[in-house]
């Protein structure tokens, strides 16, 4: 039983890998890796349940539940691509969560928790997706540099995901899918030392968790 289990996480996890086209770099999609953990799993249930027809049963229903978990998420981050080209947003998929970066260039001002312009047409976009895939929670961190004392920055940062969550909100998400966290100055994506590494720093970062 051992064996077959093994054999099941072997082929799934094998079967999950594919190769860039451009880099040759062999990678694993979002839905086979879910193809791959739902089969892994569901065989481990369906043994204790019915031996190895059990297991072969059990794999073959994780696979499809994994499979569309996994493709939900890689459908998503598309179509946030699509929508976000030329904003200096970065959209990046990990661990079966989509993280959208925004840096202050396009969202706050030093010190203010006022939008600039352009941050409205980006939002716009956000919550275009985001409404259309509604089986997610919505997770608005905001972050500052190291300037300033932490209360302080902590207290902006709170207010800056505040007001992202606000106009999420104002564009027809559900309140119930939002939260808001200030960080400050913790979690630094750049050095502080520079000017350059603060503005990196001084970031929201919308995070897009699968509740299926």
């Amino acid at each position: 039983m051992k064996k077959l289990i093994m054999s099941v996480a072997a082929l799934s996890l094998l079967a999950a890998c594919a190769t860039d086209p451009y880099t040759g770099e062999s990678k694993v999609s979002k839905t086979a890796w879910g193809t791959g953990i739902g089969a892994v799993a569901g065989a481990g249930i369906g043994a204790l349940v019915g031996g190895e027809k059990g297991a072969l049963i059990g794999a073959g229903i994780g696979a499809a539940g994994g499979a569309a978990t996994g493709g939900y998420m890689d459908i998503q981050a598309r179509r946030l691509r699509q929508e976000l080209v030329g904003t200096g947003v970065q959209v990046q998929e990990m661990n079966g969560q989509v993280r959208l970066i925004m840096p202050s260039n396009i969202t706050f001002a030093t010190d203010s928790a006022v939008f600039q312009t352009s941050f409205n047409r980006v939002l716009d976009s956000v919550a275009k997706v985001i409404k259309e895939y509604n089986k997610t929670a919505v997770q608005i961190v905001g972050y500052t540099d190291n300037t300033g004392t932490v209360a302080y920055n902590n207290q902006l940062s709170l207010k800056r995901a505040q007001a992202v969550a606000t106009y999420l909100q104002n564009r027809g998400v559900a309140a119930n899918r939002l939260s808001v966290t200030g960080m400050g100055p913790n979690n630094p994506i750049a050095s502080n030392a520079t000017a350059a590494g603060r503005e990196q720093n001084r970031r929201v970062e919308i995070t897009l968790i699968n509740l299926q």
